[in-house]
C-alpha cells in the first residue's frame, strides 16, 4: 500500500508523526502526538462540514490504515500508541457526531414500525440521482475509470471492516455474518475473493490494483464512506452500526450490479471487467435475505438497545453512497473531466 499523499496541515503533521518511532520520549513522539492533538482541534472548530474536508478525512484514513494493512515505512507499533490514539479520538467523536446529524432525516423518513421494516422502508428511499442507471446508459469509458477508481477505496478491502463484528456478535446473528464474509473471502477460493476480482475489474480498465494506489485521486466524500465503515468495525460499541452498514449495503446491491455489469459489457470490457459485479447480482440476492432475517434480527431480538444504531449505520451506508454519486453524477456533467482530490465543495 503506498503511503497517502498529505492534503493539509492535519494530515502531513499525522504522517510526519508516523515516520518517526514510537516511543515515550519526545523525540519518539509524545510531543509531536500533543501538536497533533491541537491541530485536529484548531481544524475541527474551523471546519464548515467534516464529511468533505480533504485534510481531516485523510488524516482519519491514514490512521485507520495502521489497523488494517498499515502503511510503508510506518511502524507497526503506532496502531495502538497511546498518544496516537488520544490525538485523534476527538475526530472520531467528531465525524460520529457529523454522521449522525447527516443521517437523522434519513431515519426518520424510514419509520415504518419494527425495525426490519424500517430497514426495508430504508433501502427503498430516494436519495438522490441514480449512479447506477448512468453508468448502464450513458457513462463513457473515461467515466466508468473514474467510478471504478473512487470505488477501489473500499472494495480492494472489501469485508475487511465488517469482519471485525464476528466476536462481538453470537449465535445465529454471528453464523449468519459468517456466512456472507465467507462469500465475500471466495470461500476459500483466493481467486473468488471479491477484492480479487474488483482488483480484476482496475485492471482492465488500465488502474493500478494495489491496494490505496488511488486514494490521492478520490474526494474527501469517498474517504469519508470508508472510514465510516472501519469505524464502525473497530468500535464494539458501534456494532449495531456495522451489522446496520452491512445489511444496508446487501439490500441495496444486486440491481446496481447488475446495471454497473450492463455498463461493463456495452463499453467491451469483457469478463474480466464485468466478473465482479456479475458475481454480485446473485450473490447479494441472497445476502439480502441473510442479512435481513438472519443477521439484524436475531440481533436485534438479543440486544434491543441496538436497534438506534443498527439503523443509523444503515442510514449512514447510504447517505454517504448517494453523496459519493452524485458527486460523480455532478463533475461528468457539468465538467466532464475525472473527480478528483480537492474538488469537492
Amino acid at each position: 500500500m503506498p503511503l497517502p499523499s498529505p492534503r493539509g496541515p492535519v494530515s502531513a503533521a499525522l504522517l510526519g508523526l508516523l515516520a518517526g518511532p514510537p516511543t515515550g520520549t519526545p523525540s519518539g513522539g509524545c510531543d509531536r502526538s500533543l501538536a497533533l492533538a491541537e491541530l485536529i482541534e484548531g481544524a475541527l472548530a474551523h471546519c464548515a462540514d467534516l464529511l468533505t474536508d480533504d485534510d481531516l478525512q485523510a488524516t482519519l484514513y491514514c490512521r485507520y490504515a495502521l489497523h488494517l494493512h498499515g502503511l510503508p515505512g510506518v511502524d507497526d507499533r503506532w496502531e495502538w500508541h497511546p498518544a496516537l490514539a488520544s490525538a485523534t479520538a476527538m475526530l472520531e467523536t467528531a465525524f460520529e457526531d457529523a454522521l449522525r446529524v447527516a443521517t437523522a432525516d434519513t431515519i426518520q423518513a424510514a419509520q415504518a414500525g419494527d425495525a426490519l421494516s424500517c430497514l426495508t422502508a430504508m433501502a427503498r428511499l430516494n436519495l438522490g440521482p441514480s449512479l447506477s442507471q448512468y453508468l448502464a446508459r450513458r457513462a463513457t469509458r473515461e467515466q466508468f475509470v473514474d467510478f471504478v477508481r473512487v470505488r477501489s477505496v473500499y472494495q480492494l478491502k472489501e469485508a475487511d471492516p465488517h469482519t471485525w463484528a464476528i466476536p462481538r456478535l453470537r449465535g445465529r446473528a454471528k453464523s449468519a455474518l459468517v456466512e456472507i464474509q465467507g462469500d465475500e473471502y471466495g470461500n476459500g477460493i483466493p481467486a473468488r475473493m471479491h477484492s480479487t476480482l474488483f482488483a480484476q475489474t482496475m485492471r482492465s480498465v488500465g488502474l493500478d490494483d494495489t491496494l490505496g494506489s488511488q486514494v490521492d485521486d478520490v474526494p474527501a466524500v469517498v474517504l469519508a464512506a470508508d472510514n465510516a465503515a472501519v469505524m464502525f468495525g473497530l468500535h464494539r460499541r458501534l456494532r449495531g452500526a456495522v451489522v446496520g452498514h452491512l445489511a444496508a449495503l446487501e439490500m441495496t446491491s444486486a440491481l446496481p450490479m447488475q446495471r454497473y455489469a450492463r455498463a461493463a459489457t456495452r463499453l467491451g470490457l469483457g469478463t474480466a471487467g464485468s466478473a465482479y459485479f456479475d458475481e454480485h447480482v446473485e450473490a447479494d440476492a441472497v445476502h439480502e435475505q441473510v442479512a435481513l432475517h438472519d443477521l439484524v434480527a436475531p440481533l436485534i431480538a438479543a440486544e434491543p438497545d441496538l436497534v438506534s444504531d443498527v439503523l443509523f449505520g444503515a442510514a449512514t451506508c447510504l447517505v454517504l453512497d448517494a453523496a459519493v454519486a452524485a458527486h460523480l453524477l455532478s463533475g461528468w456533467e457539468w465538467t466532464r473531466t475525472p473527480v478528483t482530490a480537492g474538488s469537492v465543495r
